[in-house]
Order: C-alpha cells, then structure tokens, then sequence
C-alpha cells in the first residue's frame, strides 16, 4: 500500500512569510492519477486508513517539522489529527509547524478559492497554513471530480487564467488564512508572466517542482531563486515505487555512479540524492511511510557531496519526467510542452 501514501522530508522554515529552502520536510501524501483513482479498491481505501496519520506522528518524533500537503491526496483529515494530537502531547508547538497545502486544479474560479482553503484548514484543524500553493497552472472544469475527463480520457479545462486565481490566493493573505503563497509545477515562462502580472501584490514564495539526476531542472531552478522564490523538489528519488512505474524503467536507486558515490559516504542512494538537493539550496521531499526510512532520510546533515560528485548528478543523460500528467497535454497551461 506504499505505492498510495508518502511521506515527504523538509525542514522549511518561515521567516516574515519567506522560505529558506535547502532543508528536508515531511508529508504524507497519496499520488493519485485520474486512472489510479478509479482503480483504487474500496479494500485498498480501508487499508490505507491511518497511515498518513502514524506517518505523520513518527515524523514528528524524528525531527519533521515541515508537512506538505494537498487537496488531492484526500488524507488532510488524518494529518490533521496527528498534528493535533502531537500539540496535545507538547511534542510541538503550532508555532514549530511549518504546514504547506494545494489548492487543487477544480477550485481555479475565483469563487472556489477561499472555499477550498477553507476547506483544507477545517480537515488540518488548523486557523492558518505557512504557505498555499497553487496545485498547477492548469484549471479544470469544476465539480466533485478530481480529474474530470472527456470520452477520449482528456483533461476537462476550465475557461479560467492562473492571473486571476492567483488574486483570489492573494485574498487569502489578506484576510490571514495563509501566511505565504505560491506555485506548483510552472515553468519559466508561466512564473514570468505571474511576476509580470499588473498590480501584483504578493510575488510567489516558493515553486514544488519534479526534480532529480534525471530531471535537474538547472534553469529553472537558478531562475526561480534569481527572482528570490525558493524551490522545492518532489520525485527527488526518481520515485522508485511510483504506482505507474513500469519495469523497464530504471530506477536511480540501480544507477552505478549514485550507488558508487553512496559507498563512498557509508550512505544509501536515497541519501546522496536527497543531500543533492539541499546543495543546490532546493528543499526537498522524498516519499516513504517506512518508519526507518523516515527516519534514515533525515540523516543526510553529516556529510556533503564534492563538487565534481554534484557536477556528475546534474550530468546525468538521461532524462525522463516522472509526473507528466499526460492526459492534459490539450490544456492551454499545459506546463511540460517543451519536454
């Protein structure tokens, strides 16, 4: 059942509503496709049933403080609980917490906006999130379906533009339900058209993006920070158990020079790949409900990779996108056509 949950690493923390990337956090969290959903069993549904919450809780014991969340992943609620719970325990304080969530892609009218993050907030039991992210700059159409599709299994858009969706997340700001906000999955040129939006009032805080030795996302990433938004990687493992992962894909975790630099620290693939990116400064979130490998993903702060060993990741010629979200190709956002 690990294949639905995960739990990320990243200690991220708020200072005046900025983020200082370059750390690891934690988060439970489901990826889900449209085509994994309506796969998913009742059976499955039951069993998966408090693991984000023990996730979650373990986290905290170890040293999580970050938890990324989303509207998509549908176990708020069970984070919601944990957090509770650890507070209650005076294990953490409110104030400790740096709790990120996603308003997702059916909440892109202006209208649904403060309805969605009010909605987050109720099943986190929390008054506030530290930072909001826009899910994607995709919106589509509106309803109780996640991924409303077409007879051709295509992606349903909206009519909506991300400009006005992001006034309706600065509204958020203004009225203290969110600290920050920011974005998730834009490119280059839909970040510059958002800080080139007349009458801006809050500049993105942060942009989640796929990341890893066969996606490193170099430009985008140095632009993101020249423009002073932090960046966070997901898929920083290359997602060795993705739910839709085939098997002739290869697995980073198989790759002879991430395994060779590994023995060379006494650390395992995970580490190195994790202590990559918080050497290029990008916080970062690597999945796992395992309690030991939560736990051994937040042992990465005792040893740093050489330069030419950071130069050798980046230089991987593989490259392949984990998250494509293909079944939105159509769409007039559509982030990855230059992929």
């Amino acid at each position: 059942m690990s294949r639905l949950v995960c739990v990320q690493g990243q200690q991220a923390f708020q200072r005046k509503g900025q983020i200082s990337s370059g750390n690891l956090s934690v988060t439970p969290m489901p990826f889900y496709s449209r085509k994994l959903m309506k796969a998913r069993s009742k059976l499955e549904h039951l069993c998966l049933q408090g693991r984000a919450r023990d996730a979650v809780k373990f986290a905290i014991d170890v040293g999580y403080r970050h938890f990324d969340c989303a509207y998509l992943y549908q176990n708020e609620s069970e984070i919601g609980d944990a957090l509770r719970e650890k507070i209650a325990e005076g294990v953490v304080r409110r104030e400790d917490l740096f709790i990120v969530s996603k308003l997702w892609s059916t909440f892109h009218e202006r209208s649904l906006v403060k309805e969605a993050c009010q909605k987050t907030l109720a099943a986190l039991q929390l008054d506030y999130l530290d930072l909001y992210l826009m899910h994607w700059p995709m919106g589509f159409k509106a309803g109780e379906e996640l991924f409303p599709a077409d007879g051709n299994g295509m992606i349903i858009p909206s009519d909506t533009d991300f400009l006005d969706t992001w006034e309706a997340m600065e509204e958020l700001v203004d009225v203290g339900m969110v600290k920050a906000i920011g974005v998730s999955n834009f490119n280059h040129e839909q970040i510059d058209r958002l800080l080139s939006k007349p009458g801006l009032r809050y500049k993105p805080a942060n942009n989640q993006i796929e990341s890893h030795p066969y996606l490193p996302q170099e430009e985008l990433i140095k632009f993101c920070q020249s423009k002073g938004i932090s960046v966070t990687a997901y898929c920083p493992l290359g997602a060795p158990n993705w739910p839709w992962s085939k098997p002739e894909d290869i697995s980073l975790f198989d790759d002879p020079q991430v395994k060779e630099i590994a023995l060379k620290y006494n650390k395992t693939p995970a580490q190195v790949l994790i202590r990559l990116q918080i050497q290029r400064n990008v916080s970062v979130i690597p999945k796992s409900v395992t309690p030991h490998r939560i736990e051994e993903n937040f042992k990465v702060f005792d040893f740093e990779l050489a330069e030419e060993e950071m130069e050798t990741f980046l230089a991987f010629k593989k490259r392949y996108r984990i998250c494509a979200l293909s079944e939105c190709k159509n769409h007039k956002d559509y982030p990855f056509l230059e992929d």
